[in-house]
């Protein structure tokens, strides 16, 4: 199976920008996804061909690129997007990972799971519709994310006659719309997904456009601010003790760095014991490294011999999360049965795992309209509101707004297994 020519350079150690797209139905994230795969030369040769046969079969005058994404059965059949897909490529600059995330308002917890982790979000409108109910629903939820960068692609521009009046339209009442929500990076591009303009490539018919390709902008958005690097996390993931001869002295404490930069020589505590020590070491895979910082999965040996197990945190001395029981957040929440007080639920943050208690829900939040209906005692499937909690255990957690990883938390119901809720940290007390 021959992979069309690629002269891409070697992407070992590049950086990554995961991006999350989102959109009404028929707004063409499905094709502006299998046009960045065929122009960055990501797809199998016996792929396209596949497409371009189908696309025949349907009779389609052009090949239809949203059928090297929609996957399911269900989605081909439907034309539409239900789960999340995670889609890989790379660009001579950088590689990517593409949450194809649904439209459907019922899909809402689907976009929250594919947004999450996202450093950019792509909003998708029709040019010929302008901004809908859904972009602004779209737009809020990925400002409550916290995803630090958005474009938004106003696309289908052919079918509009490539006109300038239409976008800058659009791109005045979206900025407007804008500027109620926490959004520290907007972009705004005029594309055809279809037609393949501003999309890898500036388009020609498009010249009163000055600003760059959507491609472009997605190789060079600076991303690695975004994460921080100031206030040490360290959730232990596991304890490594290799039993054998060779290393049966060795002690690490395996997981991901979820913020700051931790060196060796560094004085850390051990959370909640509050036993303190100094970093002795850095192990990724088979090697010592000089530093850790997120979003790296290492092995960190400490020099004093201190009790640390699974759902500890390790953190610095003078810059460490407070313990917190009570905790005020957002939270999706993700299943059909309502969320309401009194409810019992475990609760996973980081690696750590404790029961949590629904004390109160103060509001609903309308994602449409950003109005608070604190009226409401109850969330219901893909419902978004402020819910007060009362953990078994404190948890270390930090605001949202400051680190995405602990800060956030999902909720699971005991008795299946099943994730009801995601959540995002405003406060702890």
């Amino acid at each position: 199976m021959a992979a069309i020519k690629n002269d891409s350079p070697t992407t070992t150690g590049m950086d990554l920008l995961r991006f999350a797209t989102a959109g009404s139905v028929d707004d063409g994230k499905s094709t502006l996804i299998g046009r960045l795969l065929l122009d960055s030369k990501s797809i199998f040769e016996d792929q396209l061909e596949a497409v371009e046969a189908t696309s025949v079969a349907k009779g389609h005058s052009y090949t239809d690129l949203s059928l090297l994404t929609d996957g399911l059965r269900s989605e081909r059949e439907q034309g539409i997007t239900i789960d999340v897909a995670y889609r890989y490529f790379a660009t001579p600059n950088r590689k990517f990972i593409i949450a194809d995330t649904p439209g459907h308002v019922q899909y809402t917890r689907n976009m929250v799971t594919g947004a999450s982790t996202a450093d950019l979000g792509l909003v998708l409108v029709d040019a010929r519709n302008g901004l809908t109910e859904q972009s602004r629903r779209h737009a809020v939820i990925l400002s409550l994310l916290r995803v630090p960068h958005l474009v938004l692609c106003v696309n289908k521009m052919d079918l509009v006659d490539y006109s300038q009046e239409v976008y800058e339209k659009i791109h005045a009442e979206f900025t407007t719309f804008a500027t109620k929500l926490n959004i520290p990076d907007l972009g705004v591009i005029p594309i055809s997904a279809l037609a393949g303009d501003n999309v890898v490539n500036r388009s020609e018919n498009m010249p009163w456009y000055q600003g760059p390709s959507l491609m472009h902008h997605l190789e060079h958005v600076h991303v690695a601010s975004d994460r921080d690097l100031v206030d040490v996390r360290f959730p232990v993931q596991y304890v490594v003790r290799p039993h054998n001869d060779e290393h049966h002295d060795y002690r690490g404490y395996g997981g991901m760095v979820a913020g700051g930069v931790l060196k060796p020589g560094d004085e850390v505590v051990v959370l909640p014991s509050g036993m303190t020590s100094r970093i002795k070491g850095i192990d990724l895979f088979d090697q010592e490294v000089p530093e850790a910082f997120p979003p790296m999965s290492v092995t960190i040996r400490l020099e004093d011999d201190v009790d640390v197990s699974r759902g500890d945190m390790i953190a610095r001395v003078k810059n460490a999360p407070q313990p917190s029981q009570d905790i005020d957040a957002m939270v999706c929440w993700m299943t059909n049965a309502p969320l309401r007080p009194r409810q019992k639920l475990a609760i996973k943050h980081t690696t750590r795992t404790a029961r949590a208690l629904v004390k109160d829900i103060q509001y609903r939040l309308d994602v449409n309209t950003l109005h608070r209906d604190q009226e409401t005692k109850e969330l219901g499937l893909n419902e978004i509101g402020r819910v007060q909690l009362r953990t078994t255990v404190p948890l270390l957690c930090d605001p949202y707004s400051q680190n995405r990883t602990t800060g956030s938390f999902i909720l699971i119901d005991e008795a299946t297994g099943v994730t009801v809720g995601a959540g995002m940290i405003n406060s702890g007390s």
